[in-house]
């Protein structure tokens, strides 16, 4: 894990690659909780019976569901020393070039691209690819933007 003991070693990370986060395998069940939690159950995520003979030859993950991944495999790369908070300020641009089958296992790579002084603190743009184990496609490629509120 990449520590930064304050805000200033963040923006001096501009350009850095932060590594990966561990393998997270996708699991029906993990699909079928999202698909109630978002009320989303068209049959490629929740039918594997139907699913198999469909267009991805088993179910898949919702594309929103690999993007929810991103805080959780995120904080298993990095951290930010110093801080009152850190606030997810929301995404520029956000792109699935593959699913997720289900069975699969999925990592996310980071690289800061910005990070810039705003009056509310410091944003902070990562470009997070996350890949399926043993496809050379990512599966989610994300501009994600977080909002470090320094301690006062």
């Amino acid at each position: 894990m990449r520590i930064f003991t304050n805000l200033a070693e963040l923006k001096a990370a501009k350009g850095e690659h932060l590594g990966y986060s561990d393998w997270r395998e996708i699991g029906q069940e993990r699909v079928n909780a999202f698909a109630d939690a978002t009320d989303d159950h068209q049959w490629i995520h929740v039918d594997p019976d139907r699913a198999k003979d469909g267009p991805f030859g088993g179910t898949i993950a919702h594309g929103y569901l690999t993007l929810s991944l991103l805080p959780s495999l995120l904080g298993e790369m990095y951290r930010v020393d110093g801080l009152r908070m850190a606030i997810n300020y929301g995404l520029n641009k956000v792109r699935f070039p593959r699913p997720v089958p289900v069975g699969s296992r999925v990592r996310a790579g980071a690289e800061v691209t910005d990070v810039k002084g705003t009056p509310s603190g410091t944003l902070a743009n990562l470009r997070v690819t996350i890949e399926v184990e043993g496809v050379d496609r990512p599966a989610c490629i994300a501009d994600m933007l977080t909002l470090f509120v320094p301690q006062e």
